[in-house]
């Protein structure tokens, strides 16, 4: 036999509590306390007395959504800055600072304020009100 081939027996995984493994004294327990005593059971939510933090979120009332709002644009807006036959893209607003690089990932939608007698080409990523779409010609 050599000493690759020795086997080592696995020794038996068993909870010992208090002294020497018996159940003695206190039997892991501690000395005084609520958790001590026979039959003990607390309520996983108990923070000791203070307030607990889901107490503290039902007094914060309301309700905030974790999807943002789209960007608004007005047709007003299209007007001033854009030329007969351009194309409306998320590019072409952030390069005329119409909006930023945050707003862009929001989504942007445009809103049927105003006039627009422009043609102007609109890409499919950009939402339209069903004002704007009638007033833009886009189905």
């Amino acid at each position: 036999m050599q000493i690759h081939e020795l086997k080592v027996n696995k020794k038996k995984d068993r909870k010992r509590i208090g002294r020497g493994g018996k159940r003695g004294t206190y039997s892991g327990r501690g000395m005084k306390g609520q958790k001590s005593r026979s039959g003990a059971k607390k309520d996983p939510l108990f923070e000791g007395g203070r307030t607990s933090l889901i107490d503290r979120l039902k007094k914060t009332r309301g309700f905030k959504s974790s999807h943002f709002k789209k960007v608004n644009i007005n047709l007003d807006d299209l007007e001033k800055n854009f030329k007969d036959s351009d194309s409306v893209s998320v590019k072409s607003l952030m390069k005329l600072k119409l909006i930023n690089k945050l707003e862009a990932k929001r989504g942007i939608k445009i809103l049927g304020d105003g006039k627009l007698t422009k043609k102007l080409i609109i890409d499919k990523d950009i939402l339209l009100s069903k004002s704007a779409e009638k007033a833009i010609g886009r189905k």
